[in-house]
C-alpha cells in the first residue's frame, strides 16, 4: 500500500505538472484570448456607433418629408377644386391647390377630370417664373375678395360688369346679373374644342337665371362636365345653353318667356367654383357655338 501510495504520488506530481504546464499554456494563451474577447466585446459598441452614424443622416433626410405632410388626392366624379380644398382642409383654398398642381391641371382650373392625381401640401406654392400656364381666370374665383389675377388679352372682357337683367325692347335680356368672367373663345388645350365655347358669369350658388328670350326648353337635366344644364331653342332659331346649375326650374318641352327664371346657378359638373357657363349655339349640340355677348348685343341687350 505505501509502495502504491509512493507510486501514485509521482503520477500525481506528473499530473500536477502536466496541469501546470497546461495551466501555463493556458496562461500563455489567456492573454491573447482575453484580448480577443475584449476586442469582440468592443465590436457591438463600435457597430452601434457606426449604425447610429449611418442611420442618422437617413432619418435627417426623411424628417423634412414627414414634416411637410405631403399627400395625394385622386379626383372623383363631381369634384371641383374648391370642393376638394375645403374637404381636405387645404390652407390657402382652391387657389393654393391650383398653384401646387398647375402642371397637372393645366391652364384652366375648371377642367379637372376623374382619376387626376393632385398633391396636397406640396412645395410649389409660388408660381414659377417660367411657368407655361396662364394664371386662373377670374370666372373660377370662388372668393371674390381675393386679388384679381392677370389675364391674357383674349380674356380682357373679364372686367365687364353685367347690368341687372332687364328685358329689352326686343324681348331679350341677360341670363343673369353678375360679373363676366372667362370670355368667349379664350384658347386652351384642355377644352375639347381648343377654346372656351361660351362666356362665364361669376355669381354665387343660388342666383336666379333667366331665359334670355322667348322659346322652348329642349333639354333640362344632367349634362356630364356641364353638370345640370338647360338648353332653350329661342324664337329666332338659335339655342341658349345654361350650365353648372344647382337647381332646375323648367323641364323639356316647356315654353318660356324672356326674363322667366329657368333655374339657379351652382357648381355642378367640372368647375372650381360656382358660376354660370352660358352659350349661344346654332344647334342644340356642343360645337355649334357663336359669341354669346355679340348675339345678345345684336338683340338690344346692353352689356
Amino acid at each position: 500500500m505505501p509502495a502504491q501510495g509512493k507510486h501514485r504520488r509521482p503520477k500525481s506530481r506528473r499530473f500536477i505538472r502536466s496541469i501546470a504546464v497546461v495551466g501555463t499554456g493556458g496562461a500563455a494563451f489567456a492573454l491573447p484570448l482575453m484580448g480577443a474577447a475584449g476586442a469582440h466585446a468592443a465590436t457591438p459598441a463600435a457597430s452601434v456607433s457606426e449604425k447610429v452614424a449611418t442611420v442618422a443622416p437617413v432619418v435627417a433626410k426623411q424628417a423634412p418629408a414627414q414634416a411637410a405632410g405631403v399627400s395625394t388626392y385622386t379626383v372623383k366624379a363631381g369634384d371641383w377644386l374648391a370642393k376638394i380644398a375645403d374637404e381636405q382642409h387645404v390652407s390657402g383654398g382652391w387657389q393654393k391647390l391650383y398653384q401646387d398642381n398647375r402642371s397637372a391641371v393645366g391652364s384652366d382650373p375648371s377642367l379637372i377630370h376623374p382619376g387626376l392625381k393632385l398633391t396636397l401640401g406640396g412645395t410649389e406654392a409660388a408660381p414659377k417664373p417660367a411657368a407655361p400656364y396662364a394664371a386662373p381666370k377670374a370666372s373660377q374665383t370662388a372668393a371674390p375678395k381675393a386679388a384679381a389675377p392677370k389675364v391674357s388679352q383674349a380674356a380682357a372682357p373679364t372686367t365687364t360688369t353685367a347690368a341687372a337683367p332687364a328685358t329689352s325692347a326686343t324681348g331679350y335680356t341677360l341670363p343673369v346679373q353678375g360679373r363676366v368672367g372667362t370670355a368667349y373663345h379664350v384658347a386652351g388645350s384642355h377644352w375639347a374644342s381648343g377654346y372656351h365655347t361660351g362666356v362665364d358669369f361669376v355669381v354665387p350658388t343660388g342666383t336666379s337665371l333667366k331665359a334670355v328670350g322667348a322659346g322652348t326648353v329642349v333639354s333640362a337635366g344632367w349634362g356630364g362636365a356641364y353638370g345640370n344644364q338647360v338648353v332653350i331653342k329661342l324664337a329666332d332659331g338659335y339655342y341658349a345653353q345654361y350650365a353648372h346649375l344647382s337647381k332646375l326650374s323648367v323641364s323639356a318641352g316647356q315654353t318660356v318667356t324672356g326674363g322667366q327664371q329657368i333655374g339657379l346657378s351652382g357648381a355642378t359638373g367640372n368647375v372650381t367654383g360656382p358660376h354660370l357657363h352660358f352659350e349661344i349655339r346654332t344647334t342644340p349640340n356642343y360645337g355649334s357655338d357663336v359669341s354669346p355677348l355679340t348675339y345678345l348685343r345684336s338683340h338690344g341687350v346692353a352689356i
